[in-house]
Order: structure tokens, then C-alpha cells, then sequence
């Protein structure tokens, strides 16, 4: 009935859409709130945007849209003593890749040694990169349009956070499966995010389970769907985060009544969960806070005996590899001086944070432990963040190192992306239903939607403070645009092959002096050297343009 009525109230606000603005000066802007349970403003759009019902508690003004969705994503909230969270979820995804049924099953089974993430290649999210295409895309313009599509194609995992989803986990590896009948070698990235009752400690959880209401069943079910999707994908190697935000909130928030009463569903869930899918081709992580959290000296101990004893509870499953840190927070990956925020915590960064969880794993009996950390918000540092508690829709914040498994360190099995950015960690609007006061903090972001939605300023502040950065130098640009016209349809079929991929690199990295490019010094003297022979072969070498991007590769060079 809900559905209805507010379906209905977004059909009569596509209607004043097209009622000029000056009869309508109380309509919502861009991006802005345009309905769902209990909203009290208006329920058309301004100008140029059409009203699109996401879930019951919000529809938004998305520009020049017939449809749209949003999305779920993850956000943590934390103490030195405590920590809390809220998510969201959806109900309507953008166009899926693909809705054709799966091709025929693949042979074999995608198993595996050591490091999951090493030897294929993870998927690019296709509902991120239809909401990057379809949201984020059609109100930029130039180098920034350019930069956006780039962030789109960045591998980025795909959150199941309704038994709906599920359904976007089959046609993602359904086009994964295409793919790699072409010739690719790809995996699918997943979050596992459906715990009844979860996010305990959060002020606006938004699960569609309740443990009162049979949720313990309910996940099981889903878990079992789950289960018979990656079975009939048994060709496709799957990477599993499961469950964010649900046993560190079992480290830390038991003095609140929601976890203490969901302290034994969790477990009995997550050990439902981990058993399982404990399958050949599958890897997973245990969620498990981040440096902020669970690294403070007292959090540390107690969250590595409970994250071992969920492990060998389990019959310590080969498929389970480990933890991931800092999902949809913004800590760095390692930085040399601590932030004003992290004041009093001598573990202010996810290495630290990972090195010192890892013996005391082992102390408790699980001894091969690894892990992946989130980077896709971490690119500036330090943050806007006035407290290390403030999650929610931090300010001076960029995306950061792309997923790579060259870590440099052997506890660290990649860099990933686990929340993409530009959804929503929740609306700063205090009449809202779902409010959280996290959200209309001083260094939060604002005027924000409502979780899970899609958040364009937030998106445009992830992409300008990117590192390494989405947006190539003045001199980067006229580069590209000199040299690629020369080669391409002279070379030959498996030189253009190398070249193309070596131009997929520098858009992705490409400064004129390398300047802060993440990237090991083999693979920019490799990218130098292949740059000199290039122009050796293709560009007229007295000019000026070439010779002063020459010279730039040879002072890099000579400095490295």
C-alpha cells in the first residue's frame, strides 16, 4: 500500500516537473528529498530533475531522470571505546549489465592457493558503474566527465545487502562467465550484509530482517541462496566480505541492549554463513572494524579472541582467509604522522592496525590470517574529520589507492575498494526518519539525502581530492591527444594491444612527472621506457611538447 501511494506521489511529481519553476518555488533541488514515510516537504523537483522513488522512507530529485536507484553502502561510526554504524540499502537498482539467463555452466571449478586476489582480475561493480553513468555522469562536464567514467571501471565489490540483491549477484556473474569465455580471468566481489537486527548500535539500522521476527530463519534462507548462486557459478572465483559492522559491534557495544539481545543471532548467523560457503572457489574476509575502532589497546585483545573463536567455531573453514579492515571508513593505509583526530591511539593507520591484530589472532589460535583493507575513501590524508568518530559523510575526503595486490607487505593480500563512493553514509536532515547526528556534524557534508542514495557533491569531493588522481595535468591531456592518433591503425595488431593497454595506464596515473603516482619504480620505468620508444617512433622529437615531456620521464628516471 506504501509502494503504491508513494509510486503515486512520484508519478504527480514527474508531472510538475514540467510546471516552470517560478509556479512552483517550493519544489525540492537537485538531489534533494522529494518524498518517502513521514516527509513533511515537497513532493516535486526543480527544473531540469524528476522525482524517483528509491525505497518507502525516500525518493529523490535526480536530473533530467525517468529512473533511478540508490544504493547500500556502509559507514562506521567510532570511539576510542566504542564504535557504531548505519547502512542502507535499496530497492530499485540501475539497469543491471545484464539480463539475458546465465550461458551455459563453465568447466571446472575456480579453485585456488594462497592469496585469492592474485592470478585473476577483479570485476568492475556494474551497479556502481551504472549509478557513476547514469547519476553522476550527465551534470559533469570535460576532464571531470572524463575522470568519472574512469572511476566507474575501478573493480569495486557489489553489496548484497537485501535477499533482492541477490539477484544482481546472478547477472554479475553471468557477465562474468561471458567474460571469461572471452578470454579474461575474472572474479566477483561480494558483500555478504543482510544479519537480522543488524548494525546494532546504529541509530538508523535499516536491515530487513528482525531476530523477533524470525530473522535468524529468514537469513539462513538467504545465506542459501547465496550458496546455490556460487554454486552454479563454480567456475568463477568469488571474494567475500561478510558482515560489516557485526562482530566488532560484539567487541565494543555490548552495554547496548539491541547487541547484547543480538550477540547470539550474530554468531549463530555469521557461523551459518561462514560453513556454509566455505566452497572451493570462494574466499572471504571477516568484517573487522579499523584502526580507529578495534585498534585501541583495550579493543585489540578482545576483538582477536573473538574473531579466532568465530574461525575454529566454524571448523576453521579453508575457504575463510582472513579480516578486512576499514570498510567504507576513510583511515590510510600507512602514513608516517598521525592525524590530530587519532590523538591517544598509537595504531592510527590500517598497517599498524593489522600488525598488531595479527599476532594476537594467532595467540588465540588462528594462525594463518590475512587481510584486505578498504581503500576507496582514503585517498586524502589527512581527512576533514574533526573526531576519528565522524563517519558520516566526511569532508575533505578523495578516492583512494586503486585495488592492486602489490601491497608491500605479506599480511596485506590487496588494496580493494569494498564501498564505491558517492552513496550516501546517511541525510543530515534531523526530521528524517533514519537521522543520525553523525550526519550534521561540522565535518560531515551537507545538505546530504538519505543513506544509500546517490550524493553528487560528495562524489565530485571524492574525485577532486583522488589519490592517485582521476584528473590528468593540462600537459597530460595535450600528451594523449598528440601521441594516440599517431599509432593507432600503424602498428601492428599486438603493438596496438600494448599501447592500448599502456594508454588505459596513464589515464588511470598519468602526470606529466609522475609526481605521486602509485606505482612501483619498475612499472614507471617501464611505462618511461615504453614512452621513448614511443616517441622515437612516432613523434617528431624537436618538438617542443615532446621534448619537454622527454625530458620529464628522464628527470624521473635519473631521481628513482
Amino acid at each position: 500500500m506504501v509502494v503504491g501511494i508513494l509510486a503515486t506521489l512520484a508519478a504527480l511529481a514527474t508531472l510538475a516537473a514540467g510546471v516552470p519553476l517560478e509556479e512552483r518555488q517550493s519544489c525540492s533541488s537537485v538531489w534533494g528529498q522529494c518524498g518517502g514515510q513521514n516527509w513533511a516537504g515537497p513532493f516535486c523537483c526543480a527544473s531540469g530533475s524528476t522525482c524517483v522513488f528509491s525505497n518507502d522512507y525516500y525518493s529523490q530529485c535526480i536530473p533530467g531522470a525517468a529512473s533511478s536507484s540508490s544504493s547500500t553502502r556502509a559507514s562506521s561510526t567510532t570511539s576510542r571505546a566504542s564504535a557504531t554504524s548505519t547502512r542502507s540499502s535499496s530497492s530499485t537498482p540501475p539497469p543491471a549489465s545484464s539480463t539475458a539467463p546465465p550461458p551455459p555452466v563453465g568447466s571446472g571449478t575456480a579453485t585456488y592457493q594462497g592469496n585469492p586476489f592474485s592470478g585473476v582480475t577483479p570485476w568492475a561493480n556494474s551497479f556502481y558503474a551504472s549509478e557513476v553513468s547514469t547519476l553522476a555522469i550527465p551534470s559533469l562536464t570535460g576532464a571531470m566527465a572524463t575522470a568519472a567514467a574512469a572511476v566507474a571501471k575501478v573493480p569495486s565489490f557489489m553489496w548484497l545487502d537485501t535477499l533482492d540483491k541477490t539477484s544482481l549477484m546472478s547477472s554479475t556473474l553471468s557477465d562474468i562467465r561471458a567474460a571469461n569465455k572471452a578470454g579474461g580471468n575474472y572474479a566477483g566481489q561480494f558483500v555478504v550484509y543482510d544479519l537480522p537486527d543488524r548494525d546494532c548500535a546504529a541509530a538508523a539500522s535499516n536491515g530487513e530482517y528482525s531476530i523477533a521476527d524470525g530473522g535468524v530463519a529468514k537469513y539462513k534462507n538467504y545465506i542459501d541462496t547465496i550458496r546455490g548462486i556460487v554454486t552454479t557459478f563454480s567456475d568463477i572465483r568469488i571474494l567475500l566480505v561478510v558482515e560489516p559492522d557485526s562482530l566488532a559491534n560484539l567487541v565494543t557495544n555490548l552495554a547496548t541492549p539491541k547487541c547484547s539481545n543480538a550477540q547470539a543471532a550474530y554468531l549463530e548467523c555469521i557461523n551459518y554463513a561462514i560453513t556454509q560457503l566455505n566452497l572451493p572457489n570462494v574466499a572471504m574476509y571477516l568484517d573487522a572494524g579499523h584502526a580507529g575502532w578495534l585498534g585501541w589497546p583495550a579493543n585489540q585483545d578482545p576483538a582477536a579472541q573473538l574473531f579466532a573463536n568465530v574461525y575454529k567455531n566454524a571448523s576453521s573453514p579453508r575457504a575463510v582467509r582472513g579480516l578486512a579492515t576499514n570498510v567504507a571508513n576513510y583511515n590510510a593505509w600507512n602514513i608516517s604522522t598521525a592525524p590530530s583526530y587519532t590523538q591517544g591511539n598509537a595504531v592510527y593507520n590500517e598497517k599498524l592496525y593489522i600488525h598488531a591484530i595479527g599476532p594476537l589472532l594467532a595467540n588465540h589460535g588462528w594462525s594463518n590470517a590475512f587481510f584486505i583493507t578498504d581503500q576507496g575513501r582514503s585517498g586524502k590524508q589527512p581527512t576533514g574529520q574533526l573526531e576519528w568518530g565522524n563517519w558520516c559523510n566526511a569532508v575533505g575526503t578523495g578516492f583512494g589507492i586503486r585495488p592492486s595486490t602489490n601491497t608491500g607487505d605479506s599480511l596485506l593480500d590487496s588494496f580493494v575498494w569494498i564501498k564505491p563512493g558517492g552513496e550516501c553514509d546517511g541525510t543530515s536532515n534531523s526530521s528524517a526518519p533514519r537521522f543520525d547526528y553523525h550526519c550534521a556534524s561540522a565535518d560531515a557534508l551537507q545538505p546530504a539525502p538519505q543513506a544509500g542514495s546517490w550524493f553528487q557533491a560528495y562524489f565530485v569531493q571524492l574525485l577532486t581530492n583522488a589519490n592517485p588522481s582521476f584528473l590528468l595535468s593540462e600537459c597530460g591531456e595535450r600528451f594523449l591527444l598528440k601521441v594516440e592518433p599517431n599509432w593507432r591503425g600503424v602498428v601492428s595488431h599486438q603493438v596496438e594491444e600494448s599501447v592500448t593497454h599502456l594508454m588505459r595506464i596513464l589515464r588511470a596515473h598519468f602526470q606529466c612527472d609522475f609526481a605521486g603516482m602509485d606505482l612501483p619504480k619498475n612499472i614507471i620505468d617501464s611505462i618511461s621506457n615504453g614512452l621513448m620508444v614511443l616517441f622515437a617512433n612516432t613523434v617528431v622529437m624537436d618538438d617542443p611538447l615532446a621534448k619537454n615531456d622527454e625530458d620529464s620521464f628522464t628527470k624521473v628516471e635519473a631521481s628513482d
